[in-house]
């Protein structure tokens, strides 16, 4: 396996396996994600459901607990699941044999106790976590109260588009106290979800899990999330790819906005300039890698049937941050993390079904 070239902060490390962590290299976690513990209740949907519903195809809404609550009494779901952004990543880093940890803030109810328990299952640490007490029943149905573990119903139409109704609840809480800073010390790389960036009390806490990250040689990543949470940030999170993070992940339209360019290749050309090692994924066009100064467009994988799009870019993060993390270059890395979102597309739901350590190439998978 060739040498990764990490690039970010201002820096260009050349690797030739998994980020050096001191002390205690044997004790180090491939990935340690800081984000919002979300619970995914997964519902098919029609055109004309979502038209009843009073929701907008293809959006993220938020909502308050009566209304979540409310909705979720009236659908009918097919699953619920563990889910958030970057829990999805650590999740899809622990099914491919890397060791991966979260960081986020549950309420002490049924939904909390889902989360912390599927993300184990799932093979993923779960740091020391604030529960904040639930307003009782079920998740406080109907109380009105934000003590509740959050939620996202996940509304999945037949074209595989999602349109999310999202409950924050206590995720929208997370401050400094909730971080595990030894889980965080022993990252090989710490990846923070751009949605926090829209709670003011996480703001602090996302800085100084950089902070903890660097100071134990780590790398920082995030994902951008989201086009609005973009626009909303976009100042903060170009000071922060100038001074702090090392790995970017966004899709088409949000690199776009970041750098604040009217087209892709233009997006991609000044992400070049930043030195920072960056993914920026296409939808069926594939995704490109952007490194210093170059970058190489790789094609995505092949799939079937496109089923449900939830998850795609969150998987597509996991294959590339466990390739980086196991000695792989970075356009090894894109084509790891796109053969993960097409398995994800291929089915309902953000968690893989296939067994993802079968699509590793036999020099990639270091831990077998």
């Amino acid at each position: 396996m060739s040498g990764a070239v990490i690039a970010g902060a201002g820096r260009v490390t050349q690797m030739s396996g998994p980020p050096a962590v001191e002390p205690g290299d044997a004790a180090a976690i491939d990935v340690v994600a800081v984000g919002s513990a979300i619970v995914d209740i997964l519902v098919h949907a029609t055109p004309a459901d979502l038209v009843r519903l009073e929701v907008d195809a293809g959006t993220m809404t938020l909502v308050d607990l009566v209304a979540s609550e409310r909705l979720r009494a009236s659908v009918a779901p097919v699953a619920q699941v563990s889910g958030g952004s970057v829990a999805n990543t650590v999740v899809g880093v622990a099914a491919l044999g890397g060791t991966a940890g979260f960081i986020g803030r549950t309420a002490d109810d049924e939904l909390g106790s889902l989360f912390c328990s599927d993300l184990a299952r799932s093979g993923v640490q779960v740091g020391r976590t604030t529960h904040t007490p639930g307003a009782g029943g079920a998740a406080g149905a109907g109380s009105g109260s934000d003590a509740a573990t959050g939620r996202c119903v996940v509304l999945v139409t037949p074209d595989g588009e999602r349109t999310m109704v999202t409950h924050l609840g206590v995720a929208s809480m997370l401050t400094t106290h909730d971080l595990d800073e030894d889980m965080l010390a022993a990252a090989r790389v710490v990846y923070l979800e751009g949605y926090l960036w829209d709670v003011p009390s996480a703001t602090a806490a996302l800085h100084r899990a950089i902070e903890v990250a660097h100071a134990g040689d780590g790398l920082v990543a995030v994902s951008v999330s989201d086009r609005l949470c973009v626009e909303r940030h976009r100042r903060e999170l170009l000071d922060l790819l100038r001074d702090d993070v090392d790995v970017l992940f966004a899709n088409e339209e949000e690199a776009i906005a970041l750098m604040g360019v009217p087209t892709v290749e233009a997006a991609v050309a000044a992400i070049e300039e930043t030195g920072v090692l960056s993914a920026v994924t296409l939808g069926p066009a594939g995704s490109v890698v952007v490194m210093p100064g170059s970058s190489v467009t790789v094609p995505a994988a092949p799939v079937a049937t496109v089923v449900d799009t939830t998850g795609a870019g969150d998987l597509y993060a996991a294959g590339f941050l466990y390739g980086l993390t196991n000695g792989a270059n970075p356009v090894e890395c894109a084509r790891l993390g796109g053969a993960c979102a097409a398995e994800i597309i291929s089915h309902m739901g953000a968690r893989p079904q296939a067994d993802l350590r079968g699509m590793l190439a036999p020099d990639t998978d270091a831990r077998s």
